[in-house]
């Protein structure tokens, strides 16, 4: 049997136990002391600020609180292999593994900042317009960076490990070509979402009319963008497609120009055909939110007399619109039936010419229809 001493003077992988046994304290030590570290200096930094700058002190905590127990780990793994007597190799590795940890745990600290930064912006605006205007212009730009972040530390890690990064550059600028002309319709779709967040001829909360669909703009994405319709289903366009269609953008419309006709029967009065455009001046004035434009008699149609009416609504809302239309249409509706004026709608009259050799009727005579026959319920004509 072996006694204490012996035990640990006894040799294990080149070091003795007690040399492992001290590595290992160390380690468990450091990982600890580390950890502890990150909770206190979370807390007292968040307590700091949140004196000044709430939100800065929260999401500086929150920094240090995501701080990845693999990085830890390899900082305490580096320390304690110092006394240890190790293979080459070995000891290569555990010198390049707190830094290759360190640049994992960057990509995310940057990540984090830029979030963070992004909605520090878009939250500073200060219309709605702003804002929705902000977040169609930085999620692009978002996912470039990001991408970006994490190719240069990407290529650190490679040259840390002792890869030769200038030729892999230059290769992958080679292999780019040849991936984008094999894959020319994501990169249009990519292109387009940056003529989108340049040009922003509509951003996310427009409403929107693409051909014969029309729907809220939810997402702008780097390949397609999203609609969601007035039926609720969800409308999903290839950015390039998109780009090329004629859209119909709502959401910068300040007033609706409203046009309108309708048309009075032939029976209707020289006198209150005159009246007419002045009764539907006064009940679209009447309209907090509409502002009238004109009202004149304008054609002679085939079982009517026909009026135009344009006016605007100061609202860029469709169910505004459509409740100021309605209250002047039953405005309008109740006023022609207090003056007695007849709405006209399609009828046709049938003149019947008496058999031949028969006599003519005095009405006749007098230039009066014979026989008239109207088809459908409105009134008919007291001439021919």
């Amino acid at each position: 049997m072996y006694t204490f001493e012996e035990l640990m003077v006894l040799e294990v992988y080149r070091n003795s136990l007690e040399t492992w046994l001290m590595a290992l304290i160390m380690f468990t030590a450091i990982l600890l002391g580390l950890m502890l570290a990150r909770f206190v200096l979370s807390n007292r930094i968040e307590a700091f600020f949140g004196k000044t700058d709430a939100s800065v002190g929260h999401f500086a905590a929150e920094l240090i609180r995501k701080t990845r127990l693999i990085l830890f780990m390899a900082i305490a793994l580096y320390s304690c292999t110092q006394p240890l007597t190790l293979p080459g190799w070995i000891d290569g590795l555990m010198s390049k593994l707190p830094f290759m940890a360190f640049l994992f745990q960057c990509a995310l600290w940057a990540n984090m900042i830029l979030a963070f930064v992004i909605n520090r912006y878009v939250d500073s605006r200060k219309t709605e317009d702003e804002q929705r205007i902000s977040k169609t212009m930085v999620a692009p730009f978002k996912f470039f960076l990001s991408v970006g972040i994490y190719a240069l530390l990407f290529l650190l890690a490679l040259d840390n490990l002792g890869v030769n990064i200038t030729a892999l550059v230059a290769g992958l600028g080679v292999g780019g070509i040849a991936v984008a002309l094999a894959v020319q319709n994501i990169v249009g779709d990519l292109f387009a979402a940056v003529s989108i967040v340049i040009d922003k001829p509509f951003v996310i909360g427009d409403f929107i009319i693409v051909g014969e669909f029309r729907g809220v703009v939810e997402h702008i994405g780097l390949k397609t963008t999203r609609l969601r319709s007035l039926g609720g289903e969800e409308l999903v366009f290839g950015n390039e497609d998109l780009l090329k269609s004629r859209i119909s953008n709502y959401q910068s419309m300040k007033r609706r120009r409203i046009n309108f006709s309708f048309g009075v029967t032939y029976e209707t009065p020289a006198a209150k055909l005159e009246k007419i455009a002045g009764y539907v001046k006064e009940i679209i004035e009447s309209e907090e939110l509409a502002t009238f434009d004109r009202a004149h008699f304008a054609r002679y149609a085939d079982f009517s007399l026909d009026y135009d009416v344009v006016y605007y609504v100061e609202a860029p809302e469709f169910n505004i619109y459509m409740d100021v239309q309605q209250a002047v249409n039953l405005a309008m509706y109740r006023k022609f039936e207090e003056e007695g004026i007849d709405f006209a709608y399609p009828t046709r009259t049938l003149y019947v010419a008496p058999k031949e050799g028969a006599s003519l009727p005095p009405a006749f005579q007098e230039g009066l229809p014979v026989a008239p026959m109207s088809e459908g319920k409105g009134p008919s004509p007291k001439k021919a």
